[in-house]
């Protein structure tokens, strides 16, 4: 479907803090779109990054990135942002081959995934964000009058606060409302590392108390401290300068929250993987580097026990 950009539209939930790091991420899916060998493909995401004054100048191609992969923001972050795409969408449309109907995106962001992905009928994908951001991601897709692939229903919440009551209120709004005696297929990509550590415990809490036997969780966590060697490289660096994204400013600066260990306590099916497992999967992405950003970074899925039963992961 051809995409007309017209003029810039303004964004205030995407021109600074959080928000910014969405367009960051929709610059790198829109530049691992036109690889040849493409892990994901996001056929919105340069509308975005076009759309929105605060990435004047971004890439949105390969070509527009002089360095390629030894670019430190557009290489070897956005690759990691390509392959996390990659694995999470395989993660949720296993879930739905399995049976799973009901999606929630917990800081849904600019993603498209109720547009892109080939959703088995029936199924309905409940996308949580600030109003801006979903505003500004609304105002994007109707300039191609695109159409969701998924019943899809976005929710205007804070994830820091009580999202959780907001989420259960569509099911008296809507037929298609969430509905909690159905397993559910969760995802939090990019979102925890941005919460204070009391809203991911009670994340957490919410997820499990609203999910039923056979529900999944994936997210994305930062396991280890990093080095002040790490917190010095390019990535953040070059983040601050060209994008004016200061990462490390908006990561929560108190001691993380051991949610995996939580989740087997209250009987979820736990497992935890490097990056790197699924550069290994897929034969490219990110490699490993000296002080590398990437390191830390942790991707944990988890099944609830019970009927549907869904893989937490397995190649794909």
């Amino acid at each position: 479907m051809p995409v007309t950009d017209g003029p810039p539209l303004t964004g205030p939930g995407v021109a600074a803090g959080v928000g910014r790091t969405a367009l960051l991420v929709a610059a790198a899916r829109a530049v691992e779109t036109h690889r040849p060998d493409a892990l994901a493909r996001d056929p919105f995401a340069e509308h975005f990054v076009r759309a929105a004054p605060a990435a004047t100048g971004w890439p949105v191609h390969p070509d527009q990135v002089p360095g390629g992969d030894a670019d430190p923001l557009w290489g070897h972050l956005g690759r990691y942002f390509g392959l996390r795409t990659r694995v999470l969408d395989d993660h949720l449309l296993r879930g739905t081959a399995a049976g799973l109907r009901q999606v929630v995106l917990l800081g849904a962001g600019l993603d498209t995934r109720a547009h892109r992905l080939d959703w088995p009928p029936g199924c309905t994908v409940h996308e949580i964000d600030t109003a801006e951001v979903l505003r500004f991601k609304q105002s994007v897709l109707d300039r191609p009058r695109a159409t969701p692939k998924a019943d899809r229903r976005p929710l205007a919440a804070d994830l820091r606060g009580d999202w959780a009551e907001a989420l259960c209120a569509t099911a008296t709004a809507t037929a298609t409302g969430f509905d909690p005696a159905a397993p559910t297929a969760w995802l939090a990509e990019g979102l925890l590392l941005y919460l204070p550590a009391p809203a991911e415990r009670a994340l957490i809490a919410a997820v499990h108390r609203l999910s039923a036997p056979g529900s999944t969780l994936a997210y994305e966590i930062k396991h280890l401290t990093e080095s002040h060697r790490t917190r010095a490289g390019p990535v953040y660096t070059e983040a601050r300068r060209r994008l004016g994204i200061d990462l490390l400013a908006l990561f929560d600066p108190d001691p993380r929250p051991d949610s995996a260990a939580e989740l087997a306590t209250l009987g979820w099916t736990v497992t935890e993987h490097t990056p790197y497992t699924f550069t290994d999967l897929h034969g490219r992405g990110p490699r490993p580097q000296p002080d590398d950003v990437l390191a830390a970074n942790r991707w944990v899925f988890a099944t609830k026990a019970g009927a549907p039963d869904v893989p937490a992961h397995q190649g794909g």
